[in-house]
């Protein structure tokens, strides 16, 4: 059995066990499986060096850990490095550890699922842990006009902006493009929180939210109303998912198969992942989860 998972803590809202699994079926690759890994960051790293010789190829990470996965690889892609986390390990036989980001490229497809290019456009990136440092990479490299970054300890947001080369806003400013890379609305699909209220996303004429809950979140939910294109988190973390799986199995990800499987049509069938109970409290990080 060749095993894949997904690191996290909280990891037991995510739905890439089942899109995997879903990916998996489409392709008939019976003897693989992917599933919840529930990992509190003090034993993180212990956690992903057990992978490899318990039948792990590859392992998706999330909230809290993108920046230490890349931390702890033998190996990363120039990407990864450059944007200072990875989502995406890969194992070797020998156990070694290479790590990689399919955050940015996911994104920028999602993007260009609503015909939407970033190059030439200003973009608004809420928040700065791992999740946002991909997407503002991302913009950057796809040609941005320009690129800020709020957070809620301006310290972060200045941070993130001085190693990427972006701008770091003190307050929500005018663009064509927000993202919300926090997990602010991940446990009531509100977003309160964010610095902004419904009639200001009008001023937006794309919003992107990371979350995805049941149900959908607040921000896209006022965005539709107010006339905007939007990108909901589910669809990023479709894009981001089947670049991971094609990098493990070496195969073209059956994207359909994995988006039906993520916003739920028949959501039993391909969703045996299991996590421990103790994995249900909500992200203080305020980041986005898979």
């Amino acid at each position: 059995m060749k095993r894949l998972g997904v690191l996290g803590w909280p990891v037991a809202h995510s739905r890439s066990p089942r899109m995997h699994n879903a990916a998996l079926a489409e392709l008939g690759l019976k003897d693989w499986h992917y599933q919840r890994l529930p990992a509190p960051p003090e034993v993180f790293e212990e956690t992903v060096r057990a992978l490899p010789a318990s039948g792990f190829v590859g392992a998706n990470v999330t909230i809290p850990h993108k920046e230490a996965a890349l931390a702890l690889a033998d190996e990363s892609t120039a990407a990864a490095r450059a944007i200072g986390a990875a989502n995406t390990l890969t194992f070797s036989h020998d156990g070694a550890i290479h790590a990689a980001n399919t955050d940015a490229p996911g994104f920028v497809a999602a993007l260009a699922g609503v015909d939407v290019d970033p190059a030439g456009r200003t973009a608004l990136v809420l928040g700065a842990g791992g999740s946002a440092r991909g997407i503002v990479y991302a913009l950057r490299e796809a040609g941005a006009a320009r690129v800020s970054v709020w957070n809620r300890t301006p310290e972060r947001a200045a941070a993130l902006a001085a190693d990427l080369g972006v701008e770091a806003a003190h307050r929500p400013a005018a663009a064509d493009l927000l993202v919300n890379c926090t997990s602010v609305g991940l446990a009531d699909g509100e977003f309160k929180e964010l610095p902004l209220d419904a009639d200001a996303l009008g001023t937006y004429a794309t919003v992107a939210d990371l979350v995805y809950r049941d149900g959908g979140t607040g921000l896209i939910a006022q965005a539709r109303r107010r006339g905007c294109t939007v990108v909901d988190g589910l669809e990023v973390l479709v894009r981001q998912g089947a670049l991971s799986f094609e990098a493990w199995t070496g195969l073209p990800a059956p994207v359909d198969a994995m988006r039906d499987a993520a916003r739920g049509a028949n959501p039993d069938a391909h969703d045996p992942g299991t996590s421990d109970p103790s994995d249900r409290r909500t992200a203080d990080a305020r980041r986005p989860g898979r």
